[in-house]
C-alpha cells in the first residue's frame, strides 16, 4: 500500500508539474500579446525593462514606424533589427528570446522575453503546484500505515498465540477484534483444531485400549509356552498345550488384524462422514468413486466367510431372491466388504453348529438395506447399545434371555472375540452415512442386523 501510494503521488506530481509548466508558458505568451496590444497607440513613457523588475525577468521592446525606421528600443536590448510577425524564438548574442511581433497601420511593435528567465519563473510556479503532493503524501502514507497496522494487530496477536503454543494445545483461537475478512478463516481453523483434537483423543484412547487388550493374550501365550515346556514327557499333554498355544497365537493374530483395520477405518473416517457431503464429492473434496453395486459386495463377503461356515456346518447364503436391478451406493467397495464380512464372522462364530446365517438385500422406500440374520442366541436387549463399543463383549446369553432356541439348542461356540468386529462395522457405516439397527430375527430366531444406507446415495 505504501509503495502504491508513493508511485501514485509521483505520477500525479509529475503530471501536475508538466501541466503547470504548460500553463505558465501559455500565461507568459498571453502577457506578451497584451503588452504588444497596449503599445499599438504610442511609445511607452517609461522604460519597459523596469516594468517586470519584481518578476525577476526583463521585457524588451522595439518599435518601428511605417517606413521601417526604428522609433523606440529598450535599453540593454540585444534583439536583432528585424521581426517575424506572431510568436517566434530568436537567438542573439548567446541568449534565447521569446518574441511576439504585432503590426498595425502606423507601426510595428516587438515584445521579447529572455527564455532562460522565463523558464526559471515557470519552474518556480510548477514547483509550487507540486508542493501539496510533497506535504500530503508522507501524511497519507503515515495514516495508511497506522490504519493497516491497527487492523492487522489482532491477526498478529493470533499468530503469536499459535507460535507460542505447545504441540498438544489445540484449543480454539480467540476471534475478538478480528477483521470480518479474516474471522471466517479463524473459525475454520478452530473447527480444524476440534477435528484434530478429536482424532488425537481417539488415537490416545485406542492406543491405551489396545495396550490393555494385547496384554492378556500375550500373557496367556507366555503361560502356554511355559506349560508346553513342563509337558515334555507327556505326549498327550504336550499336544494339548501345542493346540492351545496355536489357538492363542491365532487369537492374537486376529486381534492385531482387527486393531489395524479399526485404526485404518477410523483414520479414514476422521476427515468427515460421507453423509455430510454432496453426491459426487468425497470427504477430502475430490471426486467420489463411482457407485458400487451391493450385490457384488455380498458375493465377495459370503465367499470369504463360506469356508469358516462350512467348517462349522452352518448354512450361509443369500435369503430370498436377488434384486433384479443394481443396488448401488456411493462408497468404497473394500470397506463395505469388511463391514459385511465382520457381521457374517460374528454370526457364524456365535451361531450353534449346523445353524443358519442368511444375508438379504432390498430397497425400502428408495433406501438400500443390507440384512444379516442368524439362528444363534442373539444379544440381550440391555447389551445392544454397547455392542458397538470397542473391546466390549456381551455376556454369554441363553435361550431364555432371548426368548428363543437355536436349531440345536442354546449352546454357542466356545470361541471368544476381540470386541472389535462390531466397532469396525460402526466406523465403516458412519463413513458411508449408514445406520445400524439390531433386533430379533422372527424368521431364524437369533440376531438381526440391518444396515440402512441413505436414499440419496442410491441410483436407479
Amino acid at each position: 500500500m505504501l509503495a502504491a501510494i508513493l508511485l501514485a503521488a509521483l505520477l500525479q506530481a509529475a503530471t501536475a508539474y508538466r501541466g503547470a509548466l504548460q500553463q505558465a508558458d501559455a500565461m507568459f505568451d498571453d502577457h506578451l500579446q497584451q503588452m504588444a496590444r497596449s503599445l499599438r497607440s504610442g511609445i511607452p513613457l517609461i522604460p519597459l525593462d523596469e516594468v517586470d523588475e519584481d518578476d525577476r525577468f526583463e521585457v524588451y521592446v522595439q518599435i518601428w514606424g511605417q517606413d521601417g525606421t526604428q522609433i523606440f528600443r529598450s535599453t540593454r536590448s540585444a534583439l536583432p533589427p528585424r521581426a517575424v510577425l506572431g510568436f517566434s524564438d530568436v537567438e542573439a548574442h548567446g541568449n534565447r528570446y521569446r518574441v511576439y511581433t504585432l503590426q498595425t497601420a502606423l507601426q510595428t511593435v516587438q515584445i521579447a522575453q529572455d527564455l532562460d528567465a522565463r523558464s526559471a519563473r515557470a519552474r518556480g510556479l510548477a514547483l509550487r503546484a507540486v508542493l501539496p503532493f510533497a506535504y500530503l503524501t508522507p501524511l497519507l502514507m503515515l495514516a495508511v500505515w497506522w490504519v493497516i497496522s491497527r487492523s492487522l494487530a489482532p491477526i498478529d496477536r493470533a499468530r503469536r498465540q499459535v507460535a507460542g503454543r505447545p504441540a498438544d494445545d489445540l484449543s480454539p483461537l480467540a476471534d475478538e477484534g478480528l477483521p470480518d475478512e479474516v474471522r471466517p478463516l479463524v473459525e475454520e481453523l478452530n473447527l480444524l483444531f476440534g477435528r484434530v483434537r478429536g482424532a488425537f483423543e481417539t488415537q490416545r484412547h485406542f492406543v491405551a485400549d489396545a495396550a490393555h487388550e494385547l496384554r492378556s493374550p500375550l500373557t496367556a501365550l507366555k503361560l502356554q509356552a511355559q506349560a508346553l515346556r513342563r509337558n515334555d514327557e507327556d505326549p498327550a499333554a504336550r499336544e494339548t498345550a501345542i493346540a492351545r498355544l496355536n489357538q492363542g497365537i491365532d487369537r492374537a493374530i486376529r486381534l492385531v488384524e482387527q486393531l489395524l483395520v479399526l485404526a485404518r477405518e477410523e483414520a479414514a473416517g476422521s476427515v468427515g462422514a460421507a453423509s455430510a457431503l454432496p453426491t459426487g464429492v468425497d470427504a477430502t473434496g475430490q471426486a467420489a468413486a463411482p457407485p458400487i453395486d451391493l450385490r457384488d459386495v455380498v458375493k465377495l463377503a459370503v465367499a470369504d466367510v463360506l469356508p469358516h461356515a462350512g467348517h462349522r456346518q452352518i448354512d450361509l447364503g443369500l435369503a430370498g431372491s436377488e434384486p433384479l436391478q443394481p443396488v448401488q451406493v456411493a462408497g468404497q467397495s473394500d470397506a463395505l466388504c469388511i463391514l459385511l464380512r465382520n457381521l457374517l464372522d460374528n454370526a457364524v462364530k456365535y451361531t450353534p453348529v449346523a445353524g443358519r446365517v442368511d444375508v438379504s438385500l432390498s430397497l425400502q422406500d428408495g433406501q438400500p438395506v443390507l440384512t444379516v440374520e442368524d439362528s444363534g442366541p442373539g444379544i440381550a436387549a440391555e447389551d445392544r447399545p454397547r455392542v458397538f463399543d470397542r473391546f466390549f463383549r456381551a455376556a454369554s446369553v441363553t435361550a431364555e434371555a432371548t426368548g428363543t432356541t437355536g436349531a440345536t439348542g442354546p449352546a454357542v461356540s466356545p470361541e471368544t472375540g476381540s470386541g472389535l468386529g462390531l466397532a469396525i462395522v460402526k466406523v465403516i457405516a458412519e463413513r458411508h452415512g449408514a445406520t445400524l439397527q439390531l433386533g430379533h430375527s422372527e424368521r431364524l430366531g437369533g440376531l438381526r442386523v440391518d444396515v440402512c444406507f441413505p436414499a440419496s446415495t442410491a441410483t436407479p
